[in-house]
């Protein structure tokens, strides 16, 4: 069975966007992965299609109503997939999260706008609160597709070579080093040397140390803590 995406969203034509592209979308098209999408105002009672209503207790903005969304989340099959809320009070999404979910039968994501959802419906349908990144976005679609792209890239046979993914950032704690290409010089900078050499203990050794500094100067905080 393959990776089944189910996106609630009050934007559906904002899919597949990016994931209909590369390598993520031949996947998609040759049906490694499957993705659908479900209009939260489809479930709406009035005629207005009314999705949202002013906050109990006051305050700016408006929150997306627990009757409306809750009915959309039912009406999506779960089959053990998890369902996940992208919210900017989440918890942070992680390789390590993706990796987790790539393994499993698919995901269920609901997109929120507005002040956020309801949060007898977060509770009640038991949903996972994640967030892609200190900023708040105007919605989850943009998110949704983050999410969906780096579990997606992870699924056997999608990029058509699993050993590229080995030393990609994040995958033993330590960022990516730096990569280099073709012309050797380019605005007076060189290739450094060690690349061209052709020794490949010394060019492990090189990338291995630029990955440690890469972390020490940009994400100090993914290096273990120094003894003492």
């Amino acid at each position: 069975m393959s990776f089944a995406a189910s996106i609630l969203t009050l934007f559906p034509e904002a899919f597949p966007g990016t994931l209909g592209l590369s390598v993520i979308g031949r996947a998609l098209r040759e049906g490694m992965w499957s993705l659908e999408t479900r209009d939260i105002r489809d479930f709406a009672t009035d005629k207005h299609r009314t999705v949202d209503d002013t906050p109990f207790g006051g305050g700016p903005g408006m929150v997306m109503r627990a009757d409306v969304a809750a009915a959309a989340i039912d009406s999506v099959p779960r089959n053990n997939r998890p369902l996940i809320y992208l919210s900017p009070r989440g918890k942070p999404f992680t390789q390590h999260r993706a990796k987790s979910w790539a393994e499993g039968p698919g995901l269920i994501v609901f997109c929120g706008r507005f002040e956020g959802l309801d949060e007898r419906v977060i509770d009640a349908r038991g949903m996972e609160e994640v967030c892609v990144g200190d900023a708040v976005l105007t919605g989850g679609e943009a998110a949704a597709l983050v999410v969906l792209e780096a579990v997606v890239r992870l699924l056997p046979g999608v990029l058509g070579n699993d050993a590229s993914t080995a030393l990609e950032s994040f995958e033993d704690g330590l960022l990516e080093h730096p990569h280099f290409t073709k012309p050797r010089e380019w605005e007076g900078r060189a290739v450094p040397e060690v690349l061209l050499s052709g020794d490949h203990a010394r060019i492990e050794a090189w990338r291995k140390a630029e990955r440690e500094r890469v972390t020490r100067a940009r994400r100090p905080d993914l290096l273990p803590p120094k003894d003492g």
